[in-house]
């Protein structure tokens, strides 16, 4: 049978503009939709017919060898194949012209023909959350934890698929094997169809007869099971670490889900973190802020010997650069600031009271007016 003038069949003249072709075809494709058409056999050729033209006249270099050398141009001119359905390059401009056809038409023959039947519903299994406390010098230097949770997993009598050793699923009676329920309805505009998917075997297409007695015919059974984590240096409160596949696994035979660790961090007696800076308040004697000291600090990574300068004041923050938390991304460490803090002494001897009122007679004893608050001293420590 002689194919049909591309033109022709979109009722087009041969000097039509992109614009008018796209308007065209859009008119010809509902009017020839398989979904609108049940009772009309011919009607899937026309919409074919009409798709190919489209295809056609939408190639600048196609629809140039057509209209010098017509069908035979096309054929010969571009690998002597003709039309294919696979060979649809204008698909992207196919599917933005009928972005609407599948809510329309729930798919349908359209997403057959373009290999874009629905997908069936996912049987991943969940994914599971647990948390991990660590403290601020595991946190300083990475660790490996061991964690303990309860989980679904393949169940071992059958293999994860739910059926009973010795039986097999079947396609399911309600929908055919395919996992899509289609419901055609009519009305003042045509025929609808809506495709959703299948109660009975949520969307899997198959059904198991006779279930395994271990699982009920789920494909899982809970266990105990035992992880190990390694947790980077410089996590931080909220951080999670993603253990790919360890989630629960998936009801007959789906993937598992990933488990999501999560990092806690334990409240530290004497350190308190600020980003990657730690700060460590550090309480001196009067004498040891007049006269200066050499005091051993502790870190996260033991302790360091810091000189205390004479006539130290009270509230200074010093800087122990490179003693704080390692960046995540592993460029650059943070500090340890400490403050120092002069301790009074609560309850004095007699003698020592009596040192204490002769230092109070002298000049360089007492305090000079006003004085550094403590957050520009913060700015100095940060800056110097």
């Amino acid at each position: 049978m002689a194919k049909r003038d591309y033109y022709e069949i979109l009722g087009l003249n041969r000097n039509a503009s992109e614009d008018e072709i796209k308007k065209a075809y859009r008119k010809h494709a509902l009017k020839y939709h398989p979904d609108r058409n049940k009772d009309n056999p011919a009607a899937e050729e026309r919409f074919k017919e009409g798709a190919e033209a489209y295809e056609v006249l939408m190639d600048a270099q196609k629809r140039q060898a057509y209209d010098r050398f017509g069908h035979e141009g096309v054929s010969s001119t571009f690998r002597g194949g003709g039309f294919q359905w696979s060979d649809f390059s204008h698909a992207g401009d196919f599917q933005d012209i009928f972005s609407n056809l599948d809510e329309i038409f729930g798919g349908g023959i359209f997403g057959d023909l373009l290999g874009r039947r629905r997908p069936r519903r996912s049987n991943r299994g969940e994914d599971l959350k647990v948390s991990v406390s660590l403290t601020l010098e595991e946190i300083a230097e990475g660790a490996q934890k061991t964690i303990r949770l309860s989980r679904l997993v393949a169940c071992d009598t059958c293999g994860g698929g739910g059926a009973k050793p010795g039986s097999a699923p079947v396609p399911c009676d309600m929908c055919g094997g395919v996992g899509q329920i289609r419901q055609a309805t009519r009305s003042l505009f045509g025929q609808f169809v809506n495709v959703a998917t299948c109660p009975q075997c949520n969307g899997k297409g198959r059904m198991v007869r006779e279930h395994c007695s271990s699982c009920h015919g789920q494909g899982r059974v809970k266990k105990q099971e035992t992880l190990s984590v390694n947790i980077p240096a410089g996590v931080s409160e909220g951080n999670y670490i993603p253990l790919r596949g360890q989630g629960n696994a998936g009801p007959n035979g789906g993937p598992a889900g990933d488990c999501m660790v999560f990092i806690e961090e334990t409240e530290h007696d004497h350190f308190e973190r600020h980003g990657n800076d730690i700060v460590y308040d550090l309480p001196i004697s009067f004498s040891q802020a007049a006269l200066g000291a050499d005091i051993e600090v502790p870190t996260l990574t033991g302790r360091v010997s810091m000189k205390i300068p004479q006539g130290t004041q009270s509230g200074r923050i010093f800087r122990l650069r490179g003693k704080g938390f390692p960046e995540l991304d592993g460029y650059g460490t943070g500090d340890q600031l400490v403050r120092v803090a002069v301790w009074t002494p609560t309850k004095l001897s007699r003698e020592e009271e009596a040192l204490f009122r002769h230092l109070e007679k002298l000049k360089n004893a007492q305090p000079p007016e006003g004085g550094k608050g403590f957050f520009e001293r913060v700015r100095e420590a940060l800056g110097g």
